[in-house]
């Protein structure tokens, strides 16, 4: 008998670690997901997406405040994905950003480029 229980104790130990193991892992990857995509979304507000990019900006504000409320509510997969979208908005918006600063940049460089001759034609037509 003691056999026989050895042989049923061992698969149910088993079967019982594989779910808690599962259950807890279900908290743990929705919390990662989420801390992940809210640092996303605090770099690009910190890169400018609000300014230059406030659709996404606001798209991805409202998908972690989403996937926050999913969190409260213990559905971590809606969290997950919410948080993922949240994700993607966020580094949209800061690339726009970036993009749209690199072009204000080029800009000024173009425009400086442009007084530099100026000045260098007066001077030249001076010389002659």
């Amino acid at each position: 008998m003691n056999q026989d229980l050895k042989k049923l104790f061992s698969p149910l130990t088993i079967l019982l670690l594989v779910v808690m193991a599962g259950c807890s892992s279900m908290k743990t990857p929705a919390t990662a997901d989420v801390a992940v995509s809210k640092a996303a979304v605090d770099n690009a507000v910190g890169a400018g997406g609000a300014e230059f990019a406030p659709i996404e900006m606001n798209a991805a504000r409202e998908k972690m405040r989403l996937a926050n409320a999913a969190m409260a509510a213990k559905d971590y997969p809606l969290a997950i994905e919410l948080a993922n979208q949240a994700q993607v908005d966020a580094k949209l918006a800061q690339s726009k950003a970036s993009s749209a600063k690199a072009q204000v940049a080029a800009d000024a460089l173009q425009e400086d480029i442009r007084i530099m001759r100026e000045e260098f034609n007066r001077a030249n037509a001076l010389r002659k």
